[in-house]
């Protein structure tokens, strides 16, 4: 396999995960049973290690890596950042209004992440 086809695995990754994590915070806002479907507890798993799998795929075939790329640590730090938030959002936040101002800040970080990476600048409001 290539390193286009690993760079267009982890897009496509990153679109259903972001995707995913939206309608499940839509979800998450209606109080949905859909949130207790065992598919919608599996399916997150699975294509989040597609995500991590194909990037690390890639961090070692370009050789750009974490902690020596400015950009690239900025992702890491963020991505640790939305882990967090999401779990809050999804599942430890105590009250409604707490799971949602998680979720936005989620979505959030997400979008710094996208734009850390399409533009390779850590700083992306400078």
């Amino acid at each position: 396999m290539n390193y286009l086809a690993i760079k267009y695995l982890h897009i496509t990754s990153v679109a259903l995960s972001g995707s995913f994590f939206l309608l499940r915070g839509f979800w998450m806002l209606r109080e949905s049973d859909m949130l207790q479907q065992r598919w919608v507890k599996v399916l997150p798993h699975i294509i989040d290690t597609l995500l991590l799998s194909s990037a690390l795929i890639m961090v070692f075939w370009s050789a750009q890596y974490p902690f020596v790329q400015p950009w690239l640590t900025a992702k890491v730090v963020a991505l640790i950042a939305y882990i967090g938030l999401g779990t809050v959002a999804l599942k430890r936040g105590k009250t409604k209004a707490v799971r949602t101002w998680a979720w936005l800040a989620a979505l959030a970080t997400f979008a710094y992440i996208v734009a850390v990476a399409l533009t390779r600048q850590a700083m992306i409001f400078s």
